[in-house]
């Protein structure tokens, strides 16, 4: 996976800093990333829950993908979370960025911008028409980077029913 993103004004990724799919043996790594994008939304799976998921995406690509960014020291500083879904307004499957994190000592290094691009062209490869998220309304630093990655908001408003 290349690691220098590929549209529009993404930022170039700060020097020693890999992006590519995250390994099976990796998942422990990327546990404490999912772990504070869970807090900053203010939820509180539990871990072997994260686990569960993260190995899940890791080893069957039927089921998504899962990317991790590490820094020149190996360090792991990002991850992105992707599944597929069924759109009946496109009538075809598309990519879902469930999560995006970066470590928040890592951030404006360009590693959002290419972990975005990974989840793009892994749907790419699997010939689905559009990678779509959501992200809080009040999160406006993401959603300047998905405006410089090329991303248009929707109109569309998310509701959830509790189980």
């Amino acid at each position: 996976m290349a690691t220098e993103p590929g549209t529009g004004g993404a930022r170039a990724l700060a020097e020693g800093v890999q992006v590519r799919p995250a390994r099976e043996d990796e998942v422990g790594d990327l546990l404490p990333l999912l772990r504070a994008y869970c807090e900053f939304y203010g939820t509180n799976p539990p871990d072997e829950g994260l686990l569960t998921m993260a190995r899940s995406l890791a080893t069957k690509p039927e089921q998504g993908a899962l990317f991790i960014a590490r820094d020149g020291d190996g360090k792991a500083i990002g991850v992105a979370t992707l599944d597929w879904k069924w759109s009946s307004t496109r009538g075809s499957q598309v990519g879902y960025l469930e999560d995006l994190f970066v470590d928040p000592d890592s951030r404006g290094g360009g590693v959002a911008d290419v972990l975005i691009e990974a989840c793009a062209e892994r749907c790419r490869e699997r010939g689905l028409p559009a990678l779509l998220w959501q992200t809080a309304t009040d999160n406006h630093r993401a959603q300047k980077v998905y405006e410089r990655v090329g991303a248009k908001g929707s109109s569309w408003l998310e509701y959830e029913l509790d189980l």
